[in-house]
């Protein structure tokens, strides 16, 4: 059958992948390897958002010591439409647990979320794109093994999360109460992104396309909140149609609904169902969706390396275009309203401090600039651990076979890393600007190319990624440990009180908060210095190893 599905082979055919096993037997042994595979991934997601939770919890009663003080802040924020479009309402102004957790009950439950999503591709789609689980249907392991392991090993992280933002939560002095249940509502959320992202792995037969339509479908539903939250009243309902809106819904913090709970639960489970009759409608290898192989005509366009690395990132860079110039655009529309936030006397007094409400708003993009440095290295990361993966697979051998010099495929490489990330660097000062202009915010000239500050430490992050795969290419997804560590060390080393030698290790606290503050020159040089020295050693490595 041709068309929208692919054919369907029955699952006593050859490559229908049915193992000698049955139904999900085995799903446990390959939940623990799994774990075990993914202690290092899993440890540091764990330790990074509980500690943003703790962090919030603890800040909070200092900033808002009174209940005047939290109304006031309140206020401020849900009076901005952008605010309230990016965090979400605050449905009860007196609560110090709901103002302590505005960013993290919407914004940085997308990263739950995703958690379990990455999880669930990890150990389904990608591990099927590479031919374990063809291997692995040859033995004992039943055919839906692989998918039951997955889910309940991000099922089970989903609830270790939402443990651990419960008792930061309590720990930080709010409410034991509210604290259950927004650790609750956290948990949800990963058990919502595990299940939707084994229905898309059942989709496409591309790891790369399955990540692509969860996080478009996950775009979709926060849009549904935005929608139900700052739009016309006849469109509240939206927000009962997405998880998002149930985070805010529940009312964790005052006038609680439990149940709302039983919304994510319900949805989890409906999903994964959907999941396991997907997978039974399709061959091994194989999605859903048809494959589009493209024009015939393209293939001129693929007759060297730079075309064809090109023709793989090209979409990726262009989705990354989208999604921060969008949220440049959202950012800076909110700086406008910064000095209502500090509308008490101790925030009178250090807006005076800061030389008034312009040097307050260029305070923020700053500090919005230095999380999206870090975000932004993200790319260089994805780049170089995509060829790594190709390294792996035999991809890259195939092509070194021709007359492709791997000079010339390191170099493409390491200048797509860096040329789509000082892109995107630009793309952010012009998105922040820009919205800031819109919304009539007073900031700095300088704001449009700010994000070009960062491009030296992400050309350190860069060269640290190239040099893990060049030691190996199994070693290309170091990358993320790096870079974890440096927002790492950005967010909690004032919360930890470490020492300035720590948390100077990160090449992103060498770069001047712009446009606060100047560029210096020299810091941008060592650091630049620092990078072309760790790509030449990657460089030197990479010409003389053996491939794979």
């Amino acid at each position: 059958m041709t068309g929208l599905l692919t054919h369907r082979r029955a699952p006593d055919e050859p490559g229908a992948g049915s193992g000698t096993g049955s139904g999900a037997h085995g799903a446990g042994l390959l939940a623990r390897a799994a774990l075990r595979r993914d202690r290092v991934l899993v440890a540091v997601w764990l330790v990074v958002l509980t500690g943003l939770v703790y962090a919030s919890a603890a800040a909070t009663p200092g900033l808002y010591p009174d209940e005047r003080s939290r109304i006031e802040a309140a206020e401020a924020l849900t009076s901005s439409a952008a605010v309230v479009a990016l965090y979400g309402p605050i449905t009860d102004p007196t609560s110090l647990g709901e103002l302590a957790m505005t960013k993290l009950t919407v914004l940085y439950a997308v990263a739950v979320a995703v958690l379990g999503l990455v999880l669930v591709r990890r150990h389904t789609r990608t591990e099927e794109e590479r031919g374990l689980t063809e291997l692995l249907g040859s033995t004992a392991i039943g055919p839906s093994a692989p998918l039951a392991a997955a889910v309940g090993l991000a099922w089970g992280v989903s609830v270790v999360v939402g443990v651990l933002a419960a008792v930061a939560d309590v720990a930080g002095g709010l409410p034991l109460a509210g604290s259950l249940l927004f650790g609750a509502s956290w948990a949800g959320m990963g058990l919502v992104g595990a299940g939707l992202g084994a229905v898309t792995c059942q989709l496409s037969a591309s790891s790369r396309t399955a990540a692509g339509l969860a996080s478009g479908a996950l775009g979709v539903l926060y849009a549904l909140r935005v929608a139900a939250d700052v739009g016309p009243a006849p469109l509240a309902f939206l927000g009962w149609l997405s998880p998002f809106g149930w985070q805010t819904r529940l009312q964790a913090w005052s006038d609680p609904r439990p149940w709302v709970l039983l919304l994510h639960l319900g949805t989890a489970v409906g999903l994964v169902v959907l999941a396991v009759v997907l997978r039974r409608r399709r061959d091994l290898g194989s999605g859903l969706l048809a494959e589009r192989p493209g024009a015939a005509e393209a293939g001129a366009s693929l007759s060297g390396v730079v075309g064809l690395t090109w023709h793989q990132h090209r979409s990726a860079l262009a989705w990354w275009t989208v999604a921060v110039a969008g949220w440049g655009m959202l950012l800076g529309a909110i700086t406008p309203g910064v000095g209502d936030l500090l509308d008490t006397d101790a925030g009178r007094t250090m807006l005076q401090a800061l030389g008034g409400e312009g040097a307050l708003q260029d305070a923020l993009v700053s500090a919005v600039l230095a999380l999206v440095g870090v975000g932004i290295g993200a790319w260089a990361v994805v780049v170089v651990a995509r060829a790594g993966a190709d390294e792996r697979s035999g991809r890259t051998e195939a092509l070194l076979s021709t007359a492709t010099a791997r000079g010339r495929l390191v170099g493409v490489t390491v200048v797509l890393a860096l040329a789509g990330s000082a892109w995107l660097l630009l793309v952010a000062g012009c998105g922040l600007a820009l919205g800031g202009a819109v919304a009539g915010a007073t900031l700095s000239g300088s704001v449009w190319w700010a994000g070009l500050a960062y491009l030296p430490a992400v050309a350190v992050v860069t060269g640290l990624a190239v040099l893990l795969w060049a030691l190996s290419p199994g070693w290309a997804p170091g990358g993320w440990a790096v870079l974890v560590g440096c927002l790492l060390l950005d967010l909690l080393a004032d919360l930890l009180d470490l020492p300035s030698g720590i948390s100077e290790l990160s090449p992103y606290a060498h770069v001047a908060a712009v446009p606060v503050q100047t560029v210096d020159p020299l810091s941008s040089l060592v650091l630049a210095l620092v990078a072309a020295a760790l790509l030449g050693v990657a460089w030197v490595r990479l010409l003389t190893r053996d491939i794979g």
